[in-house]
């Protein structure tokens, strides 16, 4: 069950959500904002589980980034098993620096310090979160764990990318479907 295959074939900017019963503990009940997707793989990031064990502050004071007065701290989350020191800035798509990755119309990734320094400067995006790691696919994984019904593949929401609530987000992904998850099987049919 997909929502919404886009014209490239590719499902960059779309929410990826986790089947019940999803064999990986890593992804139970995860949601996944799908950044870039292509024949080479895809790469997305967690939505919906933080890293505790680091604040904004202190991730500041390790890479020694002054905090403007006022400036508000950003959640950490948790990106994904794949390069889990590398940080990556999802934010919304009204400011862009020159490495930004746009996806979609209202989402954007930055994989650069510069856009941690302007968040702390008190000048960042009108919304963001910062992951480390990412979660990612070789050449046609993805689209094997799809047809295994691993994954379903929902329209992108600014509210579930970067509401505060996480415990819900894989919920409302699912609820966006329209689908009662527990009418949902972990078994793939084909006729």
């Amino acid at each position: 069950m997909t929502a919404g295959r886009i014209d490239s074939g590719y499902f960059d900017g779309k929410l990826l959500v986790a089947m019940p019963g999803m064999g990986d503990p890593r992804f139970e009940k995860a949601v996944i904002l799908l950044c870039a997707h292509s024949d080479a793989g895809a790469m997305g990031i967690l939505l919906n589980k933080t890293l505790d064990a680091l604040s904004f502050d202190d991730l500041l004071d390790q890479l020694d980034i002054p905090k403007a007065v006022g400036s508000v701290p950003i959640q950490i989350h948790f990106g994904g098993p794949v390069d889990t020191e590398r940080g990556f800035v999802v934010h919304s798509a009204d400011l862009l620096h020159e490495t930004t990755l746009v996806i979609g119309d209202d989402m954007a990734l930055t994989a650069t310090i510069d856009m941690l320094k302007t968040i702390a400067g008190g000048d960042g995006p009108h919304s963001s979160f910062l992951a480390l790691g990412y979660s990612g696919w070789g050449p046609g994984q993805l689209e094997q764990e799809i047809q295994d019904n691993g994954w379903l593949v929902v329209d992108p929401d600014t509210d579930i990318v970067f509401g505060p609530e996480l415990d819900n987000k894989w919920q409302v992904a699912i609820n966006k479907l329209g689908v009662d998850p527990s009418l949902l099987s972990s078994e793939a049919g084909h006729a």
